[in-house]
Formats: structure tokens, sequence, C-alpha cells
């Protein structure tokens, strides 16, 4: 068991015990409050309490399992062009690779995934070892939409692709796209731009499939404000760059990041920034203040 807080404990070096626990992935701040309310989260051997404030030091606990925290690690975030073959899950039980081989050691915390891509589908997928963050862009009332280039076997029609926007009913689930946009094509090749907000199991796919189109491939290109930068190539990652991270923040409305960063190896340098303006987040950011 670690130390207990000594009776010189700094407040300023300390931080809210759910959000700590946020920050390890774990779940939301008030999925956690609920959890400390419930009995359920030890802090050195003793029963938390709401309010409860934690040090480095600190040992925490949630139903019997010890959290691996990132308390004064600098929140970083990896712009991952994922290849097709691999999977988002840190073990697969068909010993089919995984993303989380390819990424850099994290010492003190632990990669999470900003969603999730089947093992088909190529393209952004954005890493963290900011729990909080990550539930932030995954929550659906933060209204980040995602976008992906689609290849299929048919061109669609107007009333097709109106369908596609108003919604399917899908096995008892109702599908949209929130745009969709030709690209180019011919013969049995053509190229669509769509972009949807939840993301559900294989959506994309499915939604193609409810018109009579077959996909050929599915490659997500933007994830809210996040773009896949055209110089990442295929199978490859990069540290989002210092600007790019402070201003994600900022449009998510959270204080800028702080902490020691870790160093990690980049595979190529971002010349360019990763991120486009989003007015829509903006709003979202005000109404849930």
């Amino acid at each position: 068991m670690k130390s207990r807080q000594p009776s010189g404990f700094d407040a300023e070096e300390s931080q809210k015990l759910q959000k700590v626990i946020a920050a390890s992935g774990r779940g939301s701040r008030r999925q956690i409050e609920a959890w400390i309310a419930a009995g359920r989260v030890a802090v050195n051997g003793e029963v938390a309490h709401l309010g409860q404030r934690v040090a480095t030091t600190d040992e925490i606990v949630v139903d019997g399992a010890v959290i691996e925290t990132a308390a004064g690690q600098k929140p970083q975030v990896l712009v991952l062009n994922k290849a097709a073959g691999l999977v988002c899950s840190r073990r697969d039980p068909e010993g089919r690779s995984t993303i989380f081989e390819q990424l850099p050691r994290l010492y003190g915390g632990r990669w999470i995934t900003v969603g999730r891509l089947d093992i088909q589908t190529t393209g952004l997928l954005l890493v963290t070892n900011d729990g909080a963050l990550a539930h932030r862009m995954m929550h659906p009332s933060t209204g980040l939409d995602r976008e992906y280039a689609v290849r299929v076997n048919k061109k669609l029609d107007d009333n097709e692709i109106a369908q596609l926007k108003a919604g399917v009913e899908i096995e008892g689930e109702t599908m949209r796209f929130s745009d969709v946009r030709y690209y180019n094509g011919s013969e049995s090749n053509f190229w669509y731009h769509v972009a949807l907000l939840e993301g559900r199991n294989r959506e994309v796919r499915r939604l193609f499939d409810s018109a009579g189109c077959t996909v050929s491939r599915l490659k997500r290109v933007r994830y809210g404000p996040v773009i896949l930068p055209s110089w990442l190539t295929v199978g490859h990652w990069s540290s989002m760059h210092a600007d790019d991270l402070k201003a994600l923040y900022k449009m998510l409305g959270f204080a800028a990041p702080r902490g020691t960063a870790q160093k990690v190896k980049r595979s190529k340098v971002a010349k360019t920034s990763c991120l486009i303006p989003y007015p829509k987040l903006d709003k979202a950011i005000v109404a849930r203040r």
C-alpha cells in the first residue's frame, strides 16, 4: 500500500479524485462520482468520499482493481492513419493484430482510442492518454460528426440519397447520414463522402447496404474538427502538434493541457495543422455551460 497524504499535503498539487479516475479512461466524471457515492472507490485502503483530492503517490482502487493514473503527465493525442486488418481492442481473442502494437509505450497511463474503426476500415483514429478528453469527444451531447470516404458499386439517385439522410430503420434502429456528397466515379466504382453523428457498429456499411450498394473501400477522413492529414501515410501515426492540442482542448471547453510531456517518437513531423474550424462545436460548449 502506498503512503497516505502527509500532514503537509499541498492541495494545489492534488487533483479531484473523479478527475484522476476519468483521465484513466474508466468513465465520465459524473459516472465516477456515482461510484464514489456507492462506496466502490478506495484511496490508500479506505473508502473514498465525494470531494476528495488525491496526490500522485496515492493508491486508487475501483471495484478491487488498482487504477493506473497519469497524474502529472501532460495529455497527448496521437493521430493514426489506421491500416486495414487491425482491430482496435487491446487484445483480440482470435489473435489478430491490434493498433496498440504499433503505438509507443506509455509510462504511468494508457492509450485510449477515441471511438473505434472495424477491422477493414482505414483512416483517422485518434488515441489519447486523457480519458476525459476521449469521453467528451465520443459523447453524443458534444455533437462531433464523423466523415468517411466510401467507394461503392453503384451511383445513388436523388431519392436514395434523400432516404439515407432522412433515416432508415435497420434491425430496429433508425440510422441516417447527416450529409451525403457524390465525389466521382465510373462503371462499378463510385466515391461518396458521408457524415454521421454517432458512428454505431458498421453503420456506414449497413446504410449503403440498405440502398443496394456494396462498400468496397471505407476510410474515415475526419472526426469533428480533426482531419486526416495528407502527409500521414497508412499505418503511421504522429503526435498532435502542441498548438493543435491546445486549440482542441479550448474547442472542447477544457483548460489548456498541463503537466510533463513524455517524449514519444514521431513517425512524421506535423508540417500542417490537423484542425479545421468547427463553429457548431462552439455552440455545443456554450449550451453545456
